[in-house]
């Protein structure tokens, strides 16, 4: 039997039941490896977040509200555990539906999901109000409680692993959600449906509707019975969020575009810096929000680098994404392909010298050969907006006070990277870069434990760690008179 019959495809999940979506329409998902259809996905639109809104509410107020915390924490670890024993099953949709490689998927994604799922368990038991001394006569505490019903909206580049970001802590807090899965990724979300169901979580705490951003997503922001909505995207989707959540007083967390700057200085350990210029572009065949899409190198590094870079770029094996010796898969759909290549076209027509891909990839998928331009002014239109693809812009620096300027010159502030030996130069980079991740000789690395989110346009609230909890709680302050 595929893999992908096994996730109950055409079907929604709410109140805890499979469920054909009220107009009964499907849309299909496709292989962007193979360009050939995969399954067809229910398509849900406002009647069935409606649905699925009110079997969240119903599940806050009844049943999940007599759930102890500690119970809460033993129904994630349970899922944790679900997720690891069918790691290979999810892998493998996950590479299907995304594009991404296995080894991405097996190694990375996955079993980060599932470690997610188990820190945020721990945190279930951990969520503590205070006792705060006042003038009056009163014993005064506070309490951190649950928001409510959640809505979350999670990109195609990551679906099961943003879906854990999410999902992870919204439950050990105690609120209900309403999943909304991107229409070009959906199927790991369903299988997390069903994993859901098979831990044991009750009814209507986790509902996953799958259907199109302009409706279903659209659906879930304007619901008034949704308290929250936690978006990670487009900054353009997420303005429009913030627009359509304002009359209705939402909360929200928005993890936003990027256009994150990768700095290396003349210092730099040279193999390192290459693999981490390598890596902060090319992982995930560029479709991450952090990517190191601008490439800032100080001139007299600046031609070896570049010329360490392109050999190490041209050995980058692109193919089949099942297969364990690929390097980078199709993009995620034809569309972000033509995206891709169209800012390929600007520049080259902007005056950016290309020195390697630009292209698409021959034969069958939606490849696009691993790019870099060199000759970049920070002003030009690769070097301004988010891509999302494998596309490499190089710019050079004099010194520490240039670079900073140049990688700050931008509306996006998610995450930046210096790669220096001089630790007095790094720290003082990481103070003046402003963006909400930094990382000092290494790139792209996470934690569940580690707060993650963006300055500026990137977007404002956190998730993961600590801080990702809270975004899921709000006060209440108690007044006991005791005079």
């Amino acid at each position: 039997m595929p893999v992908t019959q096994k996730i109950a495809p055409g079907r929604l999940f709410i109140g805890g039941q499979w469920v054909d979506a009220v107009a009964a329409n499907t849309f299909t998902t496709v292989n962007p490896a193979t360009e050939e259809p995969i399954t067809q996905v229910a398509e849900g639109r406002a009647e069935d977040i409606d649905r699925a809104v009110k079997a969240a509410r119903q599940a806050f107020e009844g049943p999940w509200a007599g759930v102890s915390a500690a119970d809460r924490g033993r129904l994630l670890w349970k899922m944790a555990d679900l997720i690891e024993s069918r790691l290979a099953e999810i892998a493998e949709v996950e590479t299907l539906d995304s594009g991404k490689t296995i080894t991405e998927s097996s190694r990375v994604d996955v079993p980060m999901a599932a470690d997610c799922f188990r820190y945020f368990a721990g945190w279930a038991t951990k969520i503590e109000g205070e006792t705060i001394p006042v003038r009056a006569p009163c014993f005064s505490y506070t309490l951190r409680e649950p928001l409510g019903v959640v809505g979350q909206i999670i990109p195609w580049n990551f679906p099961i692993l943003l879906a854990a970001w999410k999902v992870a802590p919204a439950l050990a807090a105690g609120n209900t959600i309403v999943l909304k899965p991107a229409e070009q990724t959906p199927l790991t979300a369903l299988r997390l449906a069903g994993i859901a169901e098979e831990a044991g979580l009750p009814p209507g705490v986790l509902n996953v509707v799958t259907g199109f951003g302009p409706t279903a997503g659209a659906a879930l922001v304007d619901h008034p019975g949704v308290d929250k909505i936690a978006f990670t995207g487009s900054t353009a989707v997420g303005q429009e969020i913030m627009r359509r959540a304002a009359g209705s007083l939402k909360r929200l967390t928005l993890e936003l575009g990027g256009k994150s700057p990768n700095i290396v200085f003349a210092d730099a350990d040279l193999d390192l810096a290459v693999r981490g210029a390598s890596n902060g572009i090319f992982y995930n065949k560029g479709e991450v929000c952090t990517a190191g899409s601008r490439l800032f190198v100080e001139e007299s590094l600046h031609d070896a680098l570049l010329d360490r870079l392109s050999a190490f770029t041209a050995k980058l094996q692109q193919g089949d994404p099942l297969d364990p010796k690929t390097r980078l898969g199709p993009q995620v759909s034809e569309g972000q392909m033509n995206r891709v290549l169209s800012y390929v076209d600007k520049g080259k027509g902007e005056g950016a010298r290309l020195v390697a891909g630009g292209s698409r990839a021959p034969g069958k998928g939606y490849f696009v050969r691993p790019t870099i331009f060199d000759d970049v002014q920070n002003g030009m239109t690769i070097a301004r907006e988010e891509i999302f693809g494998p596309v490499l812009s190089v710019l050079r620096f004099r010194d520490l006070d240039e670079v900073v300027r140049a990688a700050n010159d931008t509306p996006y502030g998610l995450a930046a990277a210096v790669w220096t030996k001089d630790i007095k130069k790094a720290h003082r980079a990481a103070r003046l870069l402003k963006s909400g991740t930094v990382w000092i000789n290494t790139y792209g690395l996470y934690d569940s434990a580690m707060p993650f989110g963006g300055y500026k346009m990137s977007g404002f609230g956190r998730e993961l760690g600590r801080h990702g909890l809270l975004e899921y709680t709000q006060t209440k302050s108690v007044w006991v008179d005791l005079s």
